[in-house]
Order: structure tokens, then sequence, then C-alpha cells
């Protein structure tokens, strides 16, 4: 069930890579059955071989990937010292979010903004960081307001309230927290912006705007007008036809999230809404689901595309 949106007013609730990597960036428009809801898969599912040195940080900026999402996709792998010679996932194939495909979109739980151009040619993603807890980033329906190039930034009061240390005005520059690129939203004291702490994006760091790499904000800024709609979802679980096969994504909870970074562990458990959204999006399908499957991908949380019909009926 798409999320309930109103306009301007929130709630709160093919890069260069390091190794052996080769970017396979590929997109597949879908026909769809009269009865399915339209879906898109972009990208294509990836694999990287670590070289010595690597750490999961420099091979997910490498790749354009968030911290949080490689993780995910690579249990078990030490994040600081994971082993030469060890291929790693990529996970570079996203279920476009549900939601009108207009303008750009951004799935906070999988810590990824979706842009697609009005002429309709192939969208990008990309991964952004997001508000931390207590800081969080609003959903709802917005629209940019303003683009800045090599913006000023003037910390809000509540942010100089943590940071006494802050000057009333941070001028352009390598000391800027916005980057050198910035899109005001509608909303106000909330923007997308580049940023001078490539780290912190792909995970939840934020006091509530939404963050980008540096070379993605100057790329996506290049591409968008005043006026563009910005929508905001929060959707852990994502469903697609791709090809006549139904897929299923699964991304953790922000709690979850905020302990995986913590513990390097993500706590198994069902949440409740995976078998309404298979259910929902399953019509013509209903004995060809992998149930077994459908539980361990839900279980497993690893934020990748994964098919859950079976080839035949068994």
């Amino acid at each position: 069930m798409k999320n309930r949106l109103d306009i301007d007013i929130p709630s709160r609730r093919n890069f260069p890579a390091r190794g052996l990597f080769v970017c396979l960036f590929m997109l597949f428009p879908l026909a769809w059955p009269a009865s399915a809801a339209p879906s898109l898969i972009i990208g294509e599912q990836d694999s990287y071989v670590v070289r010595d040195g690597d750490t999961l940080l420099d091979i997910a900026i490498a790749n354009d990937l968030g911290y949080v999402e490689i993780v995910l996709a690579n249990p078990g792998v030490d994040s600081w010292l994971p082993r030469p010679g060890q291929t790693l996932t990529l996970p570079t194939a996203h279920l476009v979010p549900e939601a009108d495909h207009k303008g750009i979109v951004i799935n906070l739980t999988e810590l990824r903004l979706y842009y697609f151009p009005p002429d309709g040619s192939p969208p990008r993603t990309y991964p952004i960081g997001i508000g931390r807890l207590g800081r969080e980033t609003p959903t709802g329906r917005t629209r940019l307001v303003k683009k800045r190039e090599n913006p000023t930034w003037i910390p809000p009061a509540s942010v100089r309230e943590e940071r006494p240390e802050l000057p009333a005005v941070v001028p352009p520059g390598p000391d800027n927290p916005l980057g050198s690129h910035a899109l005001n939203l509608a909303w106000p004291s909330y923007a997308i912006h580049g940023t001078n702490r490539p780290y912190g994006v792909g995970r939840r760091v934020s006091h509530g705007c939404i963050r980008m790499y540096p070379r993605d904000i100057a790329e996506l800024f290049a591409q968008v007008e005043v006026g563009l709609p910005v929508t905001v979802v929060d959707q852990p679980v994502k469903v697609g036809l791709v090809q006549g096969e139904l897929y299923l994504e699964v991304h953790p909870t922000a709690i979850q999230a905020d302990a995986l970074e913590a513990t390097g562990k993500l706590t198994p458990y069902d949440p409740p809404d995976v078998r309404l959204s298979v259910l929902t999006a399953a019509e013509g399908l209903l004995d060809r689901l992998d149930w077994p499957l459908i539980r361990q991908v839900a279980q497993e949380r690893r934020g990748i595309p994964v098919k859950i019909t079976r080839s035949s009926i068994n």
C-alpha cells in the first residue's frame, strides 16, 4: 500500500573502483501484466575482490555504495580488515520504491535517493546519509526551492547548542559540511547537499538533512531544476515484478541498522509487513511463491533483490 503523503507537510516519524571490480550498471525497463503495478529494477548485482589494505568503507565509496548497505550485503566480513582475495557482494541492484516515479524519491530505510529525469530517460540512484535518532529526516512530499553552488552554512541554533564552538557562519570551503552543492527543500531547514565527511554517507548521522557523496551531488545538481517534486518514504520492504517473476528486497529498521554499526551483527526477525506485501503483489503467482526463501530474505534483510517465485510448480 502506498504511503499517504501531503505536499510540503513533513511528518516525523558508475564510478571507478579499486581492485578487480568492473562496473556493470544496467537498467531494465519492464513490461507488466495488467493486474500488476508497474515496477523497475535498477542495476545488476556485482562483486569485488578485496585487495590488501582495503576496508569496506573504502570499497563502498569507490563503488558509490553506502556503508550500511555494503556491510549488510556481506555478513561476517570484517569491516576494517576484510581478507585480501575475498570476493564481496556489491549491492548494486535495487527495486524502485513504491511512489510516483517523478522527480526525486528518497527511501529512508534503504538510505537511497532515486532521480527520475523528466524526459523519461533511465532513472539514477545514489546512496545518502540521513538524520540520526532524535533528528530523523521527515517523510512526505515537498519540492526543491533553491539551488546553491558553494553554499554558505549558517548552523541552526539546535546545532550550535550541541557544538557551541561552531562559528555563526561557515563560508564555502573544505570545512563546510554542506560540501560544494546544496538543494534546499520547501521544508524549512532541510536540504539535499554534499558533505566534507563522505564516511557519513549510507548512515544515520545528520541533523535531518540528506547527505550525498561530492561527485553524486554535483551530478544531481546539474540535472535538476527548482520546483522539482521530492517524495520521501520509509519502505523497508519492496516487492516488484521483473519479467514475470516476483522479487523481494528487505532492509533493516533504523534500530537494527544502528545496532549493526555498533556490533557488526544484525538481529534477525520477521517483520510483520513482509507477508502482506508479498501477497498483495503476487496476484496470479501464489502457487509459485517460495515461502521458506521469503522467510530467509525477511530475516536476513540484506537489502538485495531476491527472486521469490519458483520457476515451476513443485
